[in-house]
């Protein structure tokens, strides 16, 4: 099974900016691909490189991954909740106070990738499960309705735009 692209209506506005990053093709795939591309750009990076950041009051670059991490795991779990027909509303978060909550600055750059990595393991274990009827199940997070594979589309390119920003910003 693949999963294809969510149509629009399977997901709130706030999300499309990532959906559109995330080109034509097996997301399962992608997700893999992105996982070693991730690590390989991560693991090249010091615990001092690991700690910049590009302006006063923006993320160091510990911190954007901790966040990739921690947004995967999130919307994972929406995944799971909507995919397995359970209709309970899901509350959004707020990615600040997760991030301000969290010692990324103070966690190894190894240690960091170590956890992205069993994050987006989990992600892919997960996915492995998911058949096409559940795919398409529509349920309610942050007040929007939205898909279960809409948010494997969104796990992709959420990343994509965080590393997008890593390049522009961080000159990674």
């Amino acid at each position: 099974m693949m999963l294809t692209k969510p149509q629009t209506t399977e997901y709130g506005e706030h999300f499309a900016t990532y959906v559109r990053l995330v080109p034509e093709g097996d997301i399962r795939e992608m997700l893999t691909a992105q996982l070693q591309a991730t690590t390989d750009l991560f693991a090249n990076l010091s615990d001092e490189q690991g700690n910049y950041r590009y302006a006063e009051n923006k993320w160091t670059v510990k911190e954007v991954l901790g966040h990739i991490a921690d947004t995967e795991r999130v919307m994972a779990y929406r995944l799971l909740t909507i995919a397995r027909g359970d209709k309970t509303p899901l509350p959004g978060f707020d990615e600040n106070v997760f991030v301000s909550g969290a010692a990324f600055d103070a966690t190894p750059m190894s240690e960091l990738i170590e956890d992205y990595q069993a994050v987006r393991r989990a992600t892919l274990t997960l996915l492995r499960g998911i058949t096409d009827e559940a795919a398409l199940r529509i349920g309610t997070s942050n007040n929007l309705s939205i898909s279960a594979r809409a948010l494997a589309y969104i796990i992709v390119g959420h990343e994509l735009h965080h590393l997008n920003v890593l390049k522009e910003k961080y000159e990674i």
